[in-house]
């Protein structure tokens, strides 16, 4: 996969740079996380998939962006003002490391901050009730969860640190309780069950395919579930079949609507081979 096959596909997410009113997907007073998809954090998650290399000056721009919204603690601070919460770090974290920055100073900063505050439960949690309180709010985001735990894995801390065994048990135990958790209320529904790509919110293919690479979820039952839930997607090919893309992203070749992807399919088979690696 290479950044010539979608080279169209490229073209038309370099095309939306501006959109926000400056470049590389930002606004003008530098907010970095508005505009999806086509903000800052999410064209640099986009663009990853599509095997751009992180020495395209777009992506160099758009990565400088986001690591000097970096705090001297960890936090990110995607806009000027208002608050910060887990999830801008989580996101901007997972962003940068997917396009080759985990070594770098303030990406490291970002995790270490990530490891640092975690809610109770081991996950991570945005003090947001934008959809009121209940019990349902005790418990950490599986979105914000799921964008950190991608960010650990491609920063290769995800075989080497038990301590986010805790982190995994709360997504794993998501699957079995389904209903909506967090103050953001993340659930397990008829939505979630449908094929998303590229990997940008929480859903079947991007949950079992993070989870793919620790190896606490390749050793349990729910996460097996989950991926023979994520098998019945395939056609008659093995290939895996996109269901439901962002709509401003559905007529691109890397994730058409009803069609297979040879990207998503690509991702699915390192899912497999994760688990038999494990397995071995």
């Amino acid at each position: 996969m290479t950044s010539k096959q979608y080279a169209a596909d490229v073209d038309h997410i370099l095309a939306k740079r501006h959109d926000n009113g400056a470049d590389y997907w930002a606004t003008p007073d530098g907010r970095i996380g508005v505009g999806g998809p086509f903000s800052t954090l999410d064209s640099l998650l986009i663009l990853s998939e599509m095997g751009v290399p992180n020495s395209h000056e777009a992506i160099k721009g758009a990565a400088t962006l986001v690591l000097d919204a970096c705090r001297d603690d960890g936090r990110v601070r995607v806009a000027p003002k208002g608050a910060i919460y887990p999830c801008h770090t989580a996101i901007a974290a997972a962003a940068l490391c997917r396009n080759g920055y985990s070594r770098d100073i303030r990406v490291k900063a970002m995790l270490e901050h990530l490891l640092s505050n975690r809610y109770e439960d081991g996950g991570w949690r945005c003090k947001k009730f934008s959809g009121g309180r209940g019990p349902e709010t005790e418990h950490s985001n599986p979105g914000v969860t799921l964008y950190a735990l991608d960010a650990f894995r491609c920063a290769g801390m995800n075989e080497k640190s038990g301590d986010l065994n805790r982190a995994v048990e709360t997504l794993l135990d998501h699957w079995t309780v389904r209903v909506p958790t967090g103050p953001c209320h993340f659930g397990i529904g008829t939505l979630f069950m449908q094929v998303e790509y590229p990997f940008l919110r929480y859903n079947l293919f991007y949950y079992t395919y993070v989870l793919s690479f620790y190896p606490k979820a390749c050793r349990d039952g729910r996460f097996n579930e989950a991926l023979t839930a994520l098998k019945g997607k395939l056609d008659d090919e093995g290939r895996l079949i996109v269901e439901r893309p962002n709509r401003k992203l559905a007529g691109l070749d890397l994730c058409r609507k009803g069609c297979p992807s040879e990207a998503a399919t690509k991702r699915y088979r390192e899912i497999v081979a994760n688990l038999e690696k494990q397995h071995s």
